[in-house]
């Protein structure tokens, strides 16, 4: 009767697994990222773009202090704003198509691919600042 048990026990574990992976990734938007001191809303923007372009980001709109981008690739669409100051910069998450996201309960969820594509923006955007600032 054990045996059994046991064996029910794994079994639901393996069907619960690929149900979790679905699940997507907890949506948490980046930490800021802070800006050298001395930078210009000029430099800021221009680095930001910068950063955006690289990781083939698109940039939809832009007014003072703050850059709407979006993200292609195949069929997913990935939509930030980058809001920015002479102090920091901050992406948040406006929308996406067909990467999962759901809000239940006050948590947000999104496809595990769009926090890589984020956070490598946020690298590149304090790479490019560092630069800059040199």
């Amino acid at each position: 009767m054990k045996h059994i048990a046991w064996m029910l026990l794994v079994l639901v574990a393996l069907i619960a697994l690929p149900l979790e992976s679905r699940a997507g990734a907890l949506l948490i938007d980046p930490d800021p990222v802070a800006v050298p001191a001395g930078l210009g809303a000029e430099t800021i923007s221009k680095d930001i773009k910068r950063a955006l372009i690289g990781r083939g980001w698109v940039v939809a709109k832009e007014e003072a202090g703050r850059i709407d981008a979006t993200l292609n690739l195949r069929s997913h669409v990935a939509r930030v704003a980058i809001a920015y100051d002479s102090e920091k910069v901050s992406l948040s998450y406006v929308s996406s198509e067909n990467l999962d996201y759901s809000e239940k309960k006050g948590k947000r969820t999104i496809h595990k691919n769009y926090l890589s594509w984020v956070g490598n923006v946020m690298t590149d955007i304090s790479k490019n600042l560092q630069l800059s600032a040199l």
